[in-house]
């Protein structure tokens, strides 16, 4: 249960650390890999989402026994966008300096993984004589 406690908290950390500054980046980004985002809807509300998730990594980290469902979807969240990268650069819609940026959220992905095994749904409770 330590590792999941590290994992998410370390997941949470990161996650709004890189994901907040993207709420200032929307005309940078259009410059540097146009088009312009000309949907900023979109653009924010997948950075709210993307925020939201990182609260979830936070609240995991608290009590992941008590949370250990939540991993399932949150293991989910890394793999799908991964594999969406994936797909995107199987078809050549992506290059591979924009593919490379999915790896952190695939380790994320395996230590979710490693974290949920790890922690037992059924601990065993110490018998009082």
């Amino acid at each position: 249960m330590r590792l999941a406690r590290l994992v998410f908290a370390a997941a949470g950390i990161w996650g709004v650390l890189i994901t907040l500054p993207l709420y200032l980046l929307v005309d940078f980004i259009g410059r540097k890999s146009p088009p312009a985002i000309n949907h900023t809807e979109f653009y924010y509300g997948f950075v709210d989402i993307t925020v939201a998730w990182q609260f979830a990594f936070l609240l995991i980290a608290k009590d992941p026994l008590r949370f250990r469902p939540m991993m399932l979807p949150a293991i989910f969240e890394k793999i799908s966008y991964v594999l969406s990268i994936l797909l995107l650069f199987t078809q050549h819609q992506l290059s591979v300096s924009q593919s490379v940026l999915a790896v952190p959220d695939l380790l994320w992905a395996a230590l979710f993984i490693i974290s949920f095994m790890r922690t037992d749904s059924n601990p065993v409770k110490p018998r009082l004589a």
